[in-house]
């Protein structure tokens, strides 16, 4: 009954609260300086893929053009440089949720994250792309979403590029929230090694199941998508080989964090907060469906720490007793995350 009651929230309304996460594309960003920036050994090409153009944003921040040869297209990377350059830094990439930070629901926009990790040595990477596509490669082109290979982009042609680019340590996590919760999770899964942490807000692991399914399903939909082109319909064994519930085993050995709260309204859920959305219908839809979205999110990560638990394999797991599906919650769990990050990053909490 618990499953079926999830089931048809995240159905009957997550579509509505998701579009209004993920708001209309803003206009264009005011102008970068048009000063190219060069680092030391920045490549031209790496199997195919390349870095096409870079600009220097301001001391701390580069905005790289990255080609893709999977993809055929060129993809923006936002970077936040290391506190001290002086030595090779590791990178945590930090992926945004179903808007693919094309729009204003993203972490520069709607939280002080940057800021937080200003003062940290790290490369903080944030692919600009990907929205309602779950950071996965599809098995076919979309007519709406296009080409995706999202998960060959992530693991083998940017970090090498990145890498090389930034002069960096070559250690790696990986963070994400809603959508990319899932993201995250499939990504070291899928590429042994590339990651030593990994830190999951509100995501779903389990997506071959039911109320996974829905879940991705109602988010790709909402963009025009159709799952059928990502994974197949549903039963298809691709569903069950790319979900990280069933896959966990391939999450031994990395640094985990997973985080949720329970749909129940909490201290970012008050009208014209300052992490609620806009207006009496913004804020009623964050309690509803934004309440039942982390309902389910909520459900499938209690799941994965039974999962986990069963295998033996150690996670931090911070359930939260309050909390909708919205930005205050997942800037909480970004610092949260952080010795988790940290540690498996090599650096001091």
């Amino acid at each position: 009954m618990r499953r079926r009651r999830l089931r048809s929230a995240v159905t009957a309304g997550a579509a509505a609260f998701v579009c209004g996460v993920t708001a209309t594309v803003a206009g264009n960003a005011a102008s970068a300086t048009n000063d190219s920036l060069a680092p030391s050994g920045i490549p031209v090409r790496t199997n195919g893929s390349r870095i096409t153009d870079s600009t220097v944003v301001d001391q701390r921040n580069l905005r790289l053009q990255v080609y893709s040869a999977a993809m055929g297209r060129t993809i923006e990377i936002d970077v936040q440089r290391p506190a001290d350059n002086s030595a090779p830094r590791p990178t945590l990439y930090l992926l945004a949720g179903a808007g693919g930070g094309q729009d204003t629901a993203t972490w520069q926009q709607r939280t002080t994250a940057l800021q937080f990790l200003a003062d940290k040595n790290v490369n903080v990477v944030q692919p600009v792309g990907g929205a309602w596509t779950y950071y996965t490669d599809w098995r076919a082109n979309d007519p709406v979403l296009g080409v995706n290979k999202w998960q060959t982009f992530l693991t083998e042609e940017l970090p090498p590029l990145i890498d090389r680019a930034l002069g960096t340590n070559g250690t790696n996590a990986i963070a994400g929230l809603s959508m990319s919760g899932t993201s995250v999770l499939q990504l070291p899964i899928a590429a042994p090694g590339r990651y030593r942490a990994v830190a999951a807000y509100s995501g779903c692991a389990q997506i071959s199941d039911p109320v996974g399914y829905n879940f991705v399903r109602t988010v790709v939909t909402t963009g025009g998508g159709n799952t059928a082109n990502m994974y197949g319909p549903q039963g298809d064994p691709m569903w069950a080989a790319n979900d990280p519930y069933l896959n966990a085993e391939g999450l031994r050995g990395l640094e985990l964090f997973l985080s949720t709260g329970t749909g129940i309204p909490g201290q970012w859920d008050t009208l014209d907060g300052p992490y609620t959305l806009p207006g009496v219908g913004g804020w009623a839809n964050q309690l509803t469906v934004g309440g039942a979205l982390e309902a389910a999110s909520n459900y499938c990560t209690h799941n994965m720490q039974e999962r986990l638990n069963e295998l033996g394999i150690p996670a931090t797991f911070d359930f939260q007793p309050v909390g909708t599906h919205s930005w205050g919650y997942w800037e909480d769990a970004l610092v949260a995350s952080w010795p988790v990050l940290a540690k498996g990053l090599g650096l001091p909490a």
